[in-house]
């Protein structure tokens, strides 16, 4: 008989949360190697597999086998769609015309029926806002935060959309700031960035992604190491714009991580 003091296996699971993947092979190789490193049981993706670089299919192959639960990302959308592309910037526009042209109707169709949000072991998923998930607002600052956490209902929820691995918490007010590992604590809520395992833009060229122990309630920033050159070469060769050289962050915004995670 099962005591009272008794986990699940669900309980005690293991997730590797990535996001923005964004047809780059070559990193999502490396961060699900890793994962399994980390003796990661369960993946979850919040969104954006396909878009900019040069393995959209090989890439959306992985995820589907893996049966890996994910959420709709923009730029599944657009490249799921056959609609006129209004408002994208040059490069996003140039990949998502390639994109459409290689993938099967299967592929499309599978990112189609994709859900902008999901639940998930207690916790929840989407791409970019909780508030209006299918308009692809950015959350960027606490005050954009506190409008997803009006419509959260678990505890944590995971985001993507910005490349940025921010975390933000709800307690007394809404705070936020870049994070490597913390617990999540009962009463508050935690709105989390997993950051971009195919085009991070936080100034660090490494993969990321995020791993949530649930036995331990802790939450770890992932950075992993790949075939940068061999990724870019396949870009070139695809004629899709270049990958843009990463930045580092703004000033006002490593101010701002610094205020708040003290």
């Amino acid at each position: 008989m099962m005591t009272s003091n008794c986990r699940s296996p669900q309980a005690q699971a293991k997730y590797a949360i990535l996001g923005d993947v964004h047809a780059n092979l070559e990193a999502l190789t490396a961060v699900l190697a890793d994962a399994r490193e980390q003796g990661c049981s369960h993946y979850a993706c919040v969104g954006d597999i396909v878009g900019y670089n040069a393995n959209p299919a090989e890439c959306l192959d992985i995820i589907r086998n893996m049966g890996m639960p994910c959420v709709k990302g923009n730029h599944d959308e657009y490249c799921s769609a056959g609609d006129a592309l209004v408002g994208l910037s040059p490069r996003a526009s140039a990949a998502t015309l390639w994109t459409r042209q290689r993938l099967e109707p299967a592929d499309k169709q599978w990112l189609r029926e994709l859900k902008y949000t999901r639940l998930l072991a207690g916790f929840s998923l989407v791409h970019a806002t909780l508030d209006a998930p299918q308009s692809w607002g950015y959350v960027f600052d606490k005050f954009a935060a506190a409008a997803s956490f009006n419509y959260q209902n678990t505890s944590v929820c995971f985001f993507g959309h910005t490349h940025l691995p921010i975390a933000y918490i709800r307690d007394a007010a809404v705070r936020g700031g870049s994070y490597s590992k913390f617990k999540a604590e009962p009463g508050r809520k935690y709105f989390v960035n997993v950051g971009s395992v195919g085009e991070p833009r936080d100034g660090n060229p490494f993969a990321a992604y995020a791993i949530y122990d649930l036995a331990e309630s802790s939450i770890e920033l992932r950075r992993v190491a790949y075939d940068i050159d061999e990724t870019d070469a396949k870009v070139r060769a695809a004629g899709l714009p270049d990958r843009p050289k990463p930045k580092p962050l703004t000033q006002a915004f490593a101010t701002f991580a610094l205020q708040q995670t003290r």
